[in-house]
């Protein structure tokens, strides 16, 4: 399918009724294209329980437009002209979207769609979209098409925040062995192309690392899509002298992938006054060689990184993030956030949220509770989310994912993630909705103001 777009800018100065218009055409990216033809661990399959939630595709999805094209997102800067550049880095998040409806929410970055002048055509459709002189204000470099789910929120905002995530499946893994399902839960990182999963537990005063076959775009004569008939390659036991997981019946403890070649646990337990200790061992990803220590934080009063318990059914709660080389912990007040170097422990930022969070995560409250994920290089919490640059940004904190004891997996349009609560597991996939469908760099950026109405007109048809 070859598409074509089109699309046209009118900004009106409400006070004189000089009108500026801006013509551009557009590149079409891979991301429609990887949601009709990948399907990642048979997602799209009905492979595993009969009753397994799974996304009704009419309606959600289907027709092309306006769904799975059905909004758009405008950018402060330009985008790069890449058909597999399907999501934009934090540092140029959206200022203004729009989705395929009308904005009745009090979100000023959202838009509305004209109902009556946007239609289907010929042979492709017509998307009609205005902003109000308090909507959508900014400098607007690039536009992108995107999914009308996407189109709501973006990322999240004040409004909402769960449109971001639009589950696809949830797979009952239930019938699994308690002790195969913790294996899962504990994942660290996925290798989607070479089917591969890494699991990292603490064990026996022992570390222990599970580097599995799973299916995922391949299929062997003796495996299923349910994770039950996954191959265990490699079974490696490290026994560090200093790193544990701390704690009693439960285990306060996190393993999590640095991205750079190794994973890194770390450990402590949660502190309101005086300085923070914090157990900490890297491990090669190459040959499962390690460095192990201690970190005395001083001043630093912070939650504990997360938690295992090893009881009636498996648990596991995760409270922190790595990237770039940094470790993100709360704080206990839950007013900020610490950075600490993976590096050099006496680099610590104290990053203040400039509210008070609801500390909750993003999934319901259970016994597994994930509270912040790397998607990109965006990190994102239950009710605000942390650029590159550090820059935070205040959400509504949503419940808007299933049951999550890990943190999510991406594949291009994909994210995976394992989890359950209190005897009801599942593998649940999501699509990130917030995909580049387009690109379309404006020749000049332009800047819309509060004295501005805007209107964008864009026609796409196939070729």
């Amino acid at each position: 399918m070859v598409l074509k777009g089109v699309m046209t800018i009118e900004l009106t100065d409400e006070n004189t009724g000089a009108v500026e218009t801006v013509t551009e055409e557009n590149m079409i990216t891979e991301a429609v294209n990887n949601i009709l033809g990948l399907n990642p661990m048979g997602i799209f399959y009905a492979a595993t329980g009969e009753y397994d939630a799974a996304v009704l595709w009419n309606d959600n999805l289907l027709p092309i437009c306006p769904n799975m094209i059905g909004g758009i997102l405008l950018f402060s800067k330009a985008l790069e002209e890449d058909a597999g550049h399907i999501y934009e880095l934090s540092d140029n998040l959206p200022v203004a979207y729009a989705s395929n409806d009308v904005n009745s929410t009090a979100n000023t970055a959202r838009g509305s769609l004209n109902l009556t002048e946007s239609m289907a055509i010929a042979n492709g459709y017509k998307f009609v979209w205005e902003f109000t002189p308090s909507q959508g204000n900014g400098t607007i470099a690039a536009v992108a098409l995107t999914s009308s789910f996407g189109g709501q929120n973006a990322y999240g905002s004040l409004v909402g925040d769960a449109s971001t995530f639009l589950q696809l499946k949830a797979a009952d893994i239930g019938p699994i062995p308690d002790a195969n399902k913790m294996v899962l839960f504990e994942a660290v990182e996925m290798d989607f192309e070479n089917s591969l999963l890494y699991s990292i537990t603490y064990e026996n005063d022992s570390v222990r690392i599970r580097k599995l076959r799973i299916p995922v775009f391949s299929i062997g004569l003796n495996e299923r899509l349910d994770d039950s008939t996954y191959t265990v390659l490699e079974d490696e036991v490290l026994t560090p002298e200093t790193f544990e997981f701390l704690g009693s019946y439960t285990k306060h403890g996190e393993f999590m992938d640095g991205q750079d070649g190794y994973w890194y646990g770390f450990s402590n337990e949660e502190n309101s006054s005086g300085d923070a200790v914090m157990l900490w061992i890297r491990i090669s990803k190459t040959d499962y060689s390690f460095t192990e220590g201690q970190w005395t934080l001083s001043n630093a009063k912070m939650m504990d990184v997360g938690s295992r318990e090893f009881g009636s059914y498996p648990e596991r709660v995760v409270k922190c993030c790595v990237r770039g080389g940094y470790l993100y912990v709360p704080a206990y007040d839950k007013k900020g956030i610490y950075k600490i170097n993976l590096g050099n422990s006496t680099d610590v930022t104290l990053i203040e949220f400039g509210f008070t969070s609801k500390w909750k995560p993003l999934c319901e409250t259970g016994n597994c509770e994930l509270y912040m994920t790397l998607i990109g290089d965006l990190i994102i919490g239950g009710d605000f989310q942390i650029t590159a640059d550090d820059t935070i940004i205040h959400t509504q904190g949503s419940a808007r994912l299933n049951d999550a004891a890990t943190p999510l997996f991406q594949y291009k349009n994909f994210l995976i993630g394992w989890g359950g609560s209190y005897g009801s597991e599942y593998r649940t996939a999501y699509l990130l909705t917030p995909y580049l469908a387009s690109i379309n760099n404006l020749a000049s950026a332009v800047v819309k103001t509060v004295d501005k109405t805007m209107k964008i007109t864009y026609t796409l048809t196939e070729a």
